[in-house]
């Protein structure tokens, strides 16, 4: 894992960067380093500021995924960015990795999640179950090549471990996830998800965000599709719930 903070983009309101994957969003009981301890200290080190920086947690990724986080850099440009999330206006676009391909090449998941906290697993559940929350996910198969295939998620909803619970309801677990179906975990301990485009409206001035995280540098991630950094065409926003 690189403890190296790549900036996406940083102003006065906002600070995104790219996760790396197996570094936890926020402290955690591991002790290990995190994402938002290292952009604090890349803050404190870019713009001279002495003493304790403020940066907003507004969304979190998966520890074993990577790709694009976004902080607040101030009280309003934090509870801006939350609210975009909260109102489900952000786009998030992930990219995964699998070793079987869909029965189709595109479709939606929409299920019930229930989440056993005590696990960290998810399952699915019946609609009005205790605890069940919908999640709707807009899904394609983007390429294949060399028995990996390539899959585009568009989250409509932003439930715990939605994406990976949507890969193995489709019979294609994501290269790495043991929790939900994978054969053998990678080398890094990752599980083949990113989080490679985020579109929201910036906190204060009016015009949107783009931010954009080229994916992992493992020969798993080598598609076609990406050579180049190029995004793969997307759908569009996704389907609701």
């Amino acid at each position: 894992m690189n403890s190296a903070l790549e900036v996406l983009f940083a102003d006065n309101h906002v600070l995104a960067v790219a996760k790396p994957a197996g570094m936890p969003v926020a402290p955690d009981a591991s002790g290990d380093a995190s994402l938002l301890e290292l952009a604090r200290a890349w803050v404190r080190a870019e713009y001279h500021k002495p003493g304790e920086v403020f940066l907003g947690l507004v969304h979190r990724l998966d520890r074993p995924v990577s790709g694009v986080v976004v902080f607040g850099r101030t009280s309003k440009g934090a509870s801006r960015l939350a609210a975009a999330f909260r109102a489900r206006t952000a786009e998030k676009r992930y990219l995964g990795v699998t070793a079987s391909r869909p029965r189709a090449d595109q479709g939606v998941v929409d299920q019930w999640l229930v989440k056993d906290a005590a696990r960290n697993v998810v399952r699915v559940a019946a609609a009005g179950e205790p605890g069940a929350r919908r999640a709707v996910t807009r899904w394609r198969v983007v390429e294949e090549r060399g028995g990996r295939v390539l899959l585009a998620f568009e989250p409509a909803t932003g439930r715990p471990h939605q994406l990976r619970v949507a890969a193995a309801t489709l019979g294609s677990a994501l290269l790495g996830d043991l929790k939900y179906g994978a054969r053998e975990a990678l080398p890094d301990a990752s599980v083949a998800l990113h989080a490679f485009e985020l579109v929201l409206a910036h906190p204060t001035r009016s015009e949107p965000l783009r931010l954009a995280a080229p994916v992992p540098f493992l020969a798993i991630w080598r598609f076609s599709a990406l050579d180049g950094g190029a995004a793969p065409p997307f759908s569009g926003r996704p389907a609701g719930p």
